[in-house]
């Protein structure tokens, strides 16, 4: 299990560019670009959301892994939840894997019950710039995120779009992370917290 610790904030898109000359001055070299696809699994009657996880399968370019989240906190863009990931062989839930490394275990039973409903509820798909980066004394990843999450409801394909930086503490103090928030704030207009995930959104959208 992982503490996952990091700072969300929505990105106009026409600032995209001044956010990517930013994370690239404080880097010294360009982002590294990342396509992902995410899956997102729940019952028909969304009985993983009901009991405040989320369940997915994400695409990267070595392969396929899966992750439990459990509920968390979001306030002023700083989100904190427990994760569990596991590597999987293909676009298939492994739930043995999952069970062996989650210590959860009301999260666990609330997966268990859902297991034989679960099928594909929504997925997003977004390219991630991703850097690495050293600020007051912390590791940090920086990623700005593009693209859209996308759900099937009633025959209906509904879409929305994905433009924000995430900031993600890798290593120390977790001041630093909101300081660099702050100081990012200051260089790129328009930036704003944001509290909402992409897994909630494609809750959202299924919900229309």
């Amino acid at each position: 299990m992982s503490i996952e610790r990091e700072i969300k904030l929505a990105l106009p898109p026409g600032q995209a560019d001044a956010a990517d000359r930013f994370f690239a001055g404080m880097a010294g070299a360009p982002g590294r670009d990342i396509p992902l696809v995410n899956i997102y699994f729940d019952t028909a009657a969304l009985a993983l959301a009901k009991a405040k996880i989320a369940l997915r399968l994400r695409k990267t370019p070595e392969g396929w892994l899966q992750t439990l989240k459990a509920a968390g906190t979001a306030e002023g863009g700083m989100h904190s939840r427990h994760e569990w990931e596991t590597a999987v062989a293909g676009e298939a839930l492994e739930f043995e894997a999952l069970a062996a490394v989650c210590d959860d275990a009301l999260a666990l039973a609330a997966l268990r019950a859902a297991a034989r409903e679960l099928g594909e509820r929504f997925r997003t798909s977004f390219t991630r710039r991703l850097w690495r980066v050293e600020f007051d004394g912390a590791r940090i990843e920086a990623a700005i995120d593009r693209g859209e999450v996308t759900a099937m409801v009633d025959g209906q394909t509904r879409s929305e779009a994905i433009s924000e930086i995430e900031l993600e503490l890798l290593e120390g103090d977790e001041r630093a992370l909101h300081a660099l928030a702050d100081t990012l704030s200051a260089a790129v207009a328009g930036l704003a917290p944001e509290n909402v995930n992409k897994a909630q959104r494609g809750y959202r959208l299924c919900a229309k």
